[in-house]
């Protein structure tokens, strides 16, 4: 796993309790870690997971941080960290014969993407 320690020229973006399984998400991730910014978008345009889509979301803000506030050229990023830690749980209940109720556990994660300009 990446560290999670932030280089001087790197700037990230984090999306906080995404309603999806951390697992599910890394699936996405492993295949754009350490990719530049355009190959990225490439590939999660044209991928069929659901997962898709926050994490495009999320590297179009990473890309728009480093653009406005580090004042990188969009054109030369690259991704550098790319990782999905597990959030809290919704609980939820259904139903079940003889008036039992069984436990749903919806999860949630926490998904960071940290670019740097490519050398």
């Amino acid at each position: 796993m990446a560290t999670k320690t932030l280089q001087p020229n790197e700037v990230k973006a984090v999306a906080k309790f995404v309603r999806m399984s951390p697992y599910k998400v890394r699936r996405v991730l492993d295949q754009i870690r350490g990719r530049s910014y355009r190959e990225a978008l490439i590939i999660l345009e044209f991928m069929p997971y659901r997962a898709c889509d926050p994490v495009l979301k999320l590297l179009r803000s990473a890309a728009a941080n480093a653009e406005h506030n580090a004042g990188l050229d969009r054109a030369s990023l690259k991704i550098t960290q790319a990782y999905a830690d597990g959030g809290p749980s919704l609980r939820r209940f259904q139903p079940r014969a003889q008036g039992r109720a069984y436990q749903i556990r919806k999860p949630t994660c926490h998904i960071t993407l940290a670019v740097a300009a490519e050398d």
